[in-house]
């Protein structure tokens, strides 16, 4: 494929193509009067050009995108006594906790461990607010970015919000603050908000604490509409929609003006995860992991998914990697102060077990990629998260298929969306 020629074919090209997320961070780079990020006619956040836009903007969202760029923990950052993990990536201390108050263990998505991050940053007062993502009013299947003041403003957004979500969408605005803050994003926000550091100085500046939940991807409006219809729900009578949380996992409810409807975890995303429709995005993401985060939070299930039976009477453990300095420091003054409890501490093997999958994927992306540019698409250009050497450990059999699945797909336009546009 050749390089389109306008600076809005090159800025579509990576829609097209299935690797935008809804960031919305080439909104804050170009401009609202330039690129708005809003809901188009398949449901999902995308760019529309609506300016002058230009080849120079264009050259800096390729840049920042984590559609077109990943590259883990700035250098910086990694200290000598830090150890690195080739799948986990850098670490300090890897735990299992969960939150010190017990309904915020029992309220957030797994154990509550972000969201009491997020409240004793502020309690603390080592931050001014957090930045982070709750459940849209408007778009209940869908988050919307929020900045939180109080301890209570970050329990109310507590719970996982699977559905398209552009933290980013302002950002300049957020820094124009000059206050310090929080950052609680998914793994590719939180690449997105470093690439954009190296453009913008103030964001290392207030920007005190970054964390994430390790992140499998999020579900595209064709999953939410399929799943609706499987509980024959008609999506404009949603009010709210709850996608785990109030135990661990907790059911998924859909409220309407008239009923409420909870579904259990697996009857959502399928026992096998065969429900679970994943962004191509997703799909060939580098960094599911959150390496570029203080600190991540993951489930912590054996084999990455929990039992019937383990879902009815689990309070809620997160596995938690603190990758840097800060990221341990903020980790223990938590325990210390009752805001997080620890059970024991373990290991990256550890984190294989709970996350299978993400290990697998690892291992497969620098294969996907080659499938990618032998078709002439967009591969993300990555740094410091060690894909060539993990690719290199797969028998050349396994990287070979994983390489022509990839082209398969792209040739079926599995990884290709339509242009951009208004519903």
């Amino acid at each position: 494929m050749s390089d389109p020629a306008t600076p809005t074919e090159r800025l579509y090209a990576i829609a097209e193509q299935g690797l935008c997320i809804g960031c919305g961070l080439c909104q804050a780079v170009a401009g609202s009067e330039t690129i708005g990020v809003t809901k188009t006619r398949i449901g999902e956040l995308r760019p529309i050009v609506v300016g002058d836009l230009s080849h120079e903007t264009v050259d800096t969202i390729y840049d920042v995108c984590p559609g077109t760029r990943v590259d883990g923990l700035p250098e910086r950052l990694i200290e000598t006594d830090t150890k690195l993990d080739n799948v986990w990536g850098p670490w300090r201390r890897i735990v299992r906790a969960w939150a010190g108050d017990p309904e915020v263990r029992h309220v957030g998505a797994t154990g509550g461990v972000l969201t009491a991050l997020g409240q004793y940053l502020l309690t603390s007062g080592r931050v001014s607010f957090v930045l982070h993502a709750k459940a849209s009013i408007s778009e209940p299947a869908f988050g919307e970015r929020v900045l939180s003041f109080t301890d209570t403003d970050v329990f109310d957004a507590a719970g996982s919000r699977y559905g398209p979500t552009a933290p980013l969408i302002d950002v300049k605005d957020v820094l124009d603050r000059a206050e310090p803050f929080a950052f609680i994003g998914k793994p590719c926000d939180i690449d997105a908000l470093r690439n954009w550091a190296r453009h913008d100085g103030r964001v290392d500046e207030l920007v005190k604490y970054w964390l994430t939940p390790v992140c499998g991807g999020y579900m595209p409006t064709a999953g939410m509409l399929g799943f609706l219809d499987r509980i024959d729900i008609d999506p404009d009578d949603v009010t709210s929609l709850r996608y785990r949380g109030y135990g661990c996992p907790g059911p998924t409810r859909v409220e309407t003006a008239d009923s409420v409807t909870d579904v259990h975890y697996l009857d959502m995303w399928g026992e096998d995860a065969s429900q679970w429709l994943l962004p191509w995005r997703c799909k060939v993401c580098p960094d599911g992991i959150g390496e570029g985060a203080d600190i991540a939070a993951s489930d912590s299930w054996i084999g990455g998914s929990p039992t019937r039976e383990e879902s009815e009477t689990d309070p809620g453990t997160n596995a938690v990697i603190a990758r840097t300095v800060v990221g341990q420091e903020l980790l223990e003054a938590a325990v210390a102060e009752g805001a997080l409890v620890v059970e024991h501490d373990v290991t990256p093997d550890d984190m294989s077990i709970y996350q299978p999958h993400q290990m697998r994927k690892k291992y497969a992306v620098a294969s996907r990629y080659e499938g990618l540019k032998s078709m002439g698409r967009i591969a993300p250009v990555t740094n410091r998260l060690r894909i060539e050497e993990l690719a290199a450990e797969v028998p050349l059999e396994v990287r070979r298929r994983e390489s022509d699945g990839t082209i398969q797909r792209v040739g079926a336009g599995k990884a290709t969306e339509p242009q951009p546009s208004l519903p």
